[in-house]
């Protein structure tokens, strides 16, 4: 075939009324509830970190594009937007504002556009930037708020504790989990969010809600999320059932550490996710399986924007083994 020419397929061709940017509204429309939740329980500190994120990543898409890549602007897709929103959903509230703005430009002008914008890249960039803050500022990225203090303003001091957190420091210092579930929020305190962690990371009734109208929507599918949570469920209720005193119960891990978050969130990015039904699975049960094994074994309490980091760059090794199948391509018939 000459150079140049073009391949014209033949029919079928597939339509959809779904569009990046119809979709990119809907996830940020499922993130409203778990938004109004860090509100309430953060109060201004939530909003000014969220607004920051937000804004400096539809900015630095803006400016990248514009006066370095010289190319069409994009940030009308809302792809950015929904970077944000995620990336501040995955620090804390009380966050020195400087260091949001390090995390928008590691998320947006690394981890997206030095791949060449939306549809080429290979991390979820809200992580990569959440993980670029984590290993840059590890004291200022595990310091929490304390849920329903000072949510007026912004103070110094800091005292909360997440919930893995208090698990893991204290089975290092030898206690057992009976008298750690003493000092751990109740599991409706965990189902309802008032609790520290990252700011949209708390409620699990939000995010799960959320999560049911991306479903409705069609935006994704449950392979990722259900398998997700499944497998986590199944790996800690194993150890939970073989020592009760060492490990925790299933639902502490389902309900914390953003395993909500990441499973129905970003998890199911569909550019940095698998094609197939059958890889996501794969997908799903790897990213499952790391995030149990770095928080039951590893020194960091938690462990799901690791594990999703790490499977997005198993994905095109995923995707050539579970290949679709081509449209007009012949079924061979069980022979009875």
């Amino acid at each position: 075939m000459a150079e140049g020419s073009i391949i014209i397929s033949a029919s079928p061709h597939v339509h959809s009324e779904s569009t990046s940017r119809r979709m990119m509204y809907d996830v940020l429309i499922a993130l409203i509830p778990a938004f109004i939740v860090s509100l309430y329980v953060f109060g201004l500190p939530a909003l000014v970190m969220t607004s920051v994120a937000v804004s400096t990543c539809i900015l630095f898409e803006y400016l990248i594009q514009k006066y370095l890549l010289k190319t069409e602007s994009t940030i009308g897709d809302g792809s950015a937007l929904i970077t944000g929103v995620l990336l501040a959903f995955n620090l804390p509230a009380t966050l020195p504002l400087w260091m949001v703005v390090i995390g928008s430009l590691v998320a947006i002008g690394i981890a997206k556009l030095s791949f060449g914008g939306l549809g080429n890249n290979i991390f979820n960039p809200a992580l990569v930037g959440r993980v670029f803050l984590l290993i840059s500022f590890p004291a200022q990225m595990t310091s929490w708020p304390t849920p329903f203090e000072n949510t007026t303003k912004f103070v110094d001091a800091i005292s909360g504790e997440t919930t893995l957190g208090i698990i893991k420091e204290g089975l290092m210092y030898g206690e057992t989990m009976s008298a750690i579930t003493q000092q751990i929020p109740t599991m409706t305190e965990l189902f309802f969010g008032f609790t520290s962690g990252s700011a949209g990371e708390m409620s699990g009734l939000a995010l799960l809600l959320g999560g049911f109208y991306l479903l409705a929507r069609r935006v994704i599918t449950w392979h990722i999320p259900f398998t997700i949570l499944a497998v986590m469920a199944l790996m800690t209720g194993i150890f939970w059932l073989a020592d009760p005193e060492i490990y925790a119960n299933p639902m502490i891990h389902i309900l914390s550490g953003g395993a909500i978050l990441g499973a129905f969130y970003m998890a199911t990015d569909l550019v940095t996710s698998p094609m197939t039904k059958k890889g996501m699975v794969v997908f799903a049960i790897g990213i499952a399986a790391i995030t149990v094994v770095i928080r039951l074994f590893g020194s960091y309490p938690e462990g799901i924007s690791f594990a999703i980091l790490i499977m997005n760059a198993f994905v095109p090794l995923i995707d050539k083994y579970f290949k679709p199948r081509r449209f007009g391509s012949r079924i061979k018939a069980k022979i009875v």
